[in-house]
């Protein structure tokens, strides 16, 4: 909590200001794209991991070691690519998170991809996990292409993660009752993977638009984790729909959350899928 000086401890209480609402352009949505480092150590524990099978087939797609990770976060994917033998450089706006993953042992550059600078460099893949639509699109594809060798690949994904019903609908109605300005409270309970399947449909649109790459591939991953209650009301507070929410509020969607895990034992079985869209530089 931060510390308050005098002279704003001695003044009247002022009355709060609501916020305005986020555009609706993910990229534009700065308050919600820079909120997750706020406590970067959880996101970084309780964030699964990416599909071993996604990462090979990057590595092996493209012509050598030399991976850009935009947006790397706290580094999740990036430790795994380096793991695979490659050699990663995280580009990271948010400097706590670009912090925690300096720790962990990732060189990282903090900027937004957008007006990051490369300096002549080049890489022969570029990965964006979770992260890609933070940018903005019309700037997105033509950068990667800048910075990619011949032959490169640029590989955007992420996952899908859908909770059973009886965890879902709870945290929705929960959701509506205690933020009705969140983004999940005007969401069903569960969406179909349809729907994100367009929105990496359209990844691929633009790398086409550009003329710069050969024709884009779609990836599917298709895995299941097993949560326990604490695992997963862990990893909520680390969605872009809570991350700014007031103590009051998460707290009773999370116990909502709780008890609705509670009631399943204890436990439940989230099916995960993770999609790509991918394409090499010609």
């Amino acid at each position: 909590m931060p510390t308050l000086s005098r002279e704003q401890f001695e003044q009247p209480e002022q009355p709060q200001q609501p916020e305005r609402p986020e555009p609706a352009q993910p990229h534009q949505a700065r308050l919600t794209a820079e909120s997750f480092g706020a406590d970067a150590r959880r996101y970084d524990q309780a964030r699964p991991g990416y599909p071993a099978d996604l990462v090979a087939r990057v590595v092996a797609g493209s012509p050598g070691p030399d991976v850009l990770d935009v947006g790397c976060g706290t580094g999740i994917a990036a430790r795994q690519f380096q793991a695979a033998g490659c050699a990663v450089l995280g580009v990271e706006p948010d400097p706590r998170m670009a912090g925690f993953a300096r720790a962990r042992g990732l060189r990282v550059e903090e900027a937004p991809f957008e007006t990051w600078e490369p300096a002549g460099r080049t890489f022969d893949a570029v990965i964006a996990a979770q992260s890609w639509h933070w940018v903005d699109p019309a700037a997105g594809a033509p950068k990667a292409a800048q910075v990619l060798r011949p032959n490169g690949r640029l590989a955007v994904f992420g996952h899908v993660f859908e909770p059973p019903a009886e965890v879902a609908e709870p945290f929705a109605a929960a959701c509506r009752r205690a933020a009705p300005d969140s983004p999940f409270s005007a969401q069903p309970a569960r969406r179909p993977v349809e729907l994100y399947e367009a929105g990496y449909a359209k990844i691929a649109d633009r790398l086409r638009a550009t003329g710069r790459f050969d024709e884009p591939e779609r990836w599917r991953f298709d895995w299941e984790r097993s949560y326990t209650r604490d695992q997963w009301l862990d990893l909520l507070p680390t969605t872009g729909g809570l991350t700014r929410l007031a103590p009051g509020p998460l707290a009773e969607i999370l116990d909502a959350v709780g008890r609705a895990v509670d009631a399943l034992g204890g436990r439940f079985t989230m099916r995960y899928t993770t999609l790509a869209t991918t394409a090499v530089l010609k």
